[in-house]
This record gives C-alpha cells, sequence and structure tokens, in this order.
C-alpha cells in the first residue's frame, strides 16, 4: 500500500509515529493498513488512523501539533484531527455512536506488525469487527467488511471476547453472522455452532418474552441520519444518550450537526 503514497504523505505518517512513540504514548493503527492485515484487500486512504486511549487524547494532539501539524477536535466523544497539507492524521478515541469505546482491551489484544517500515501494534481483529458491525449509513454499509473479516480470520477470532463485546447489542452481531451465512454457503460451518447457539437461543428467549419494554429506536447507534425522524417526531427514546448511552445531548447534536458539513463522514471509514 505504501507505494501508492507521495513521499510527503508518507514522511507525515511516519514522523507522526515516531513522535508518539518518543513520547511513549500507546497507539494503535487502524483503518486502511489494519483492515489489509486481516483480510488481504488493500485501499489507498487520504488519512491514516490511530486509535488511543481517551485519556491520551489531548496529550496525542498537543504531540502532533508540536511537529507543525494544525490539529482539532471536531467531535469531542470519540475523534481528533492532525493535518498537514491535505493529509490527515486521525486520532480516534471511540465510535459517532459511542459505543465501541477505546479501553486497555485493545491494546492487550492488539497485533504486532509493520506499517509504512515502522514497527507499530494494530487494532484487534475483534475490535474491527464490533466498530464496523454497527456502520449502517444510507452513504455507507460495512457489512462487507465485517464478512471479508470473518472469511479470512474466523479460525483465529476470540469468540467469546467478541460476542461479550456486542453485550446488549448482540442482535447485530447476529446479523452478520447471518449474513455471512447468506454471503458464503460454502464458509457457513467456519462460524463456531456454538457461537451461532448461544445467540439463536437469545433471540428465541426474547421472542418468548414479548416484553415491549421502552420507547427505543436504536437506529440511531446504526446511522445518524436516517432514524432522527424517530426521534424528533415519533417520540422514541435516543439509546446513545443517558441512560442507555455514552454521549450528551451536546454531543449527539455535533455528531448529528456534521452530516451537513461533512457529507458521508471520512471518519467513519477509520475502524
Amino acid at each position: 500500500m505504501s507505494e501508492h503514497l507521495p513521499s510527503e504523505t508518507r514522511d507525515f505518517y511516519r514522523r507522526s509515529m515516531a513522535a508518539l512513540d518518543a513520547a511513549e504514548v500507546p497507539f494503535l493503527v487502524g483503518g486502511a493498513y489494519a483492515f489489509e492485515r486481516y483480510t488481504g484487500i488493500a485501499r489507498h486512504t487520504k488519512d491514516f488512523d490511530i486509535f488511543v486511549h481517551p485519556r491520551d487524547v489531548q496529550r496525542v494532539l498537543d504531540i502532533l501539533a508540536a511537529t507543525g501539524c494544525e490539529t482539532e477536535l471536531p467531535f469531542s466523544h470519540w475523534l481528533g484531527k492532525a493535518r498537514c497539507g491535505d493529509d490527515f492524521v486521525d486520532v480516534i478515541f471511540s465510535s459517532g455512536n459511542g459505543v465501541a469505546a477505546v479501553d486497555d482491551d485493545w491494546f492487550r489484544h492488539s497485533v504486532e506488525a509493520t506499517v509504512l517500515d515502522h514497527p507499530v501494534r494494530l487494532i484487534p481483529a475483534e475490535e474491527m469487527i464490533w466498530s464496523k458491525a454497527f456502520i449502517m449509513e444510507r452513504e455507507r454499509f460495512d457489512g462487507g467488511d465485517v464478512a471479508h473479516i470473518l472469511r479470512a480470520s474466523a479460525e483465529r477470532i476470540d469468540w467469546p471476547r467478541l460476542v461479550a463485546r456486542f453485550g446488549d447489542y448482540w442482535r447485530i452481531l447476529l446479523v452478520h453472522l447471518v449474513m455471512f451465512g447468506f454471503i458464503y454457503p460454502c464458509e457457513r460451518h467456519r462460524i463456531p455452532a456454538g457461537v451461532m447457539g448461544e445467540l439463536s437461543t437469545r433471540l428465541q428467549r426474547e421472542l418468548r418474552t414479548a416484553e415491549a419494554g421502552e420507547r427505543v429506536c436504536r437506529g440511531t447507534i446504526l446511522s445518524r441520519a436516517q432514524y432522527l425522524v424517530d426521534v424528533e417526531r415519533w417520540g422514541y427514546l435516543d439509546p446513545r444518550l443517558a441512560p442507555h448511552g455514552n454521549l450528551t445531548e451536546r454531543e449527539a447534536e455535533t455528531w448529528t450537526a456534521g452530516i451537513a458539513h461533512d457529507g458521508p463522514p471520512e471518519a467513519l471509514r477509520a475502524a
């Protein structure tokens, strides 16, 4: 992939990684570089995605600013940016919906690699699946990425940990696993029967219980645009907000307002 980068872009990315290493600030590489490592599919993007713990975000931005970058925190709940000319380093510490926050397990289960001739650690495949599984925007659906990671890595995935990552949102994982079996009929056996059985049992249990629960529309977790009508006009609760989710009303408003300015959000390609 690096051979397709202009030399100035490659130097900027290397300089950024070296500065963080020198300051001993832990970071993980994600995006196209991790995706190629896990699937063999190469992509050429205009930004470089690093994942950091929320406690390190401001320090990372300060370090990159000291190298000559312009830095900003466009979304205070998940994304910072460092710019050098037309090139960007995205500093990611959660997801736009507030679900996939970076924590110590991202680092504990990260994978050694070399990116642009620089030794790094990549985000784990499980966390890549977890964060991509929720991206179902009108202009962007990452289900194909999830399927390709599963196809390439099913035997190496820590399935109990992956199921645990989804928590109460296990239905989303089940959706992707069912889709995988549709996309690759000859590969269905590679998804552990125990995982499919457990998730199917949960589904059957819910159907038997048939409790209505609160009037919540979880669609806002999947798309920041397509389900606004549900929470703004039809009286559904937004599960991104407390007590259900991790976003404040201001953070959700800023994330929504970004639709008009960003078009298809570049950083959704991050995970």
